[in-house]
């Protein structure tokens, strides 16, 4: 949605990192990184099945592992890294948690919460909206999504 910054470092390895390791517990392989500056705060996968909790996607394990790190319910100025593009819930708790920027890889035309479906973040009861960069290492997390689900249908 907008270009990237100058001298942007991304941690997109790293979500696709926490995606591959949801994938082999069996969990939809979706994985979230958060950030300030060049440090990681938190760094999760989906656990949805894990802990029988249908809200334990990525993003929202990450951001609350977050907040617990600095001791606030606002992240201001960090960053979010995705794999996929943010369901309307994880997208609330994104503006929730004022998270400056979110980085997320593949769309998501079934369920995504950003650029389709409820696009929360255009909302006019939506009071935070993060910069949003899509695209970002898209390729690799819509092969390993494919992957998986091909793998389950198969």
């Amino acid at each position: 949605m907008k270009e990237q910054r100058e001298g942007f470092r991304s941690f997109m390895q790293a979500a696709l990192a926490e995606a591959r390791a949801a994938a082999l517990r069996g969990e939809v392989p979706v994985g979230a990184v958060v950030v300030s500056g060049d440090r990681v705060l938190a760094r999760a996968g989906n656990r949805t099945r894990e802990l029988a909790d249908p809200t334990a996607h990525a993003e929202m394990l990450a951001i609350r592992a977050a907040c617990a790190a600095l001791g606030s319910e606002r992240l201001i100025g960090c960053d979010i890294y995705v794999t996929l593009e943010p369901c309307p819930m994880c997208a609330a708790a994104i503006s929730a948690a004022r998270v400056a920027r979110l980085y997320f890889g593949a769309a998501d035309p079934k369920s995504g919460g950003v650029t389709v479906g409820a696009r929360v973040f255009t909302h006019p009861q939506c009071h935070h909206a993060p910069e949003v960069y899509d695209g970002i290492g898209a390729a690799e997390a819509e092969a390993l999504l494919k992957g998986f689900f091909a793998g389950r249908r198969g």
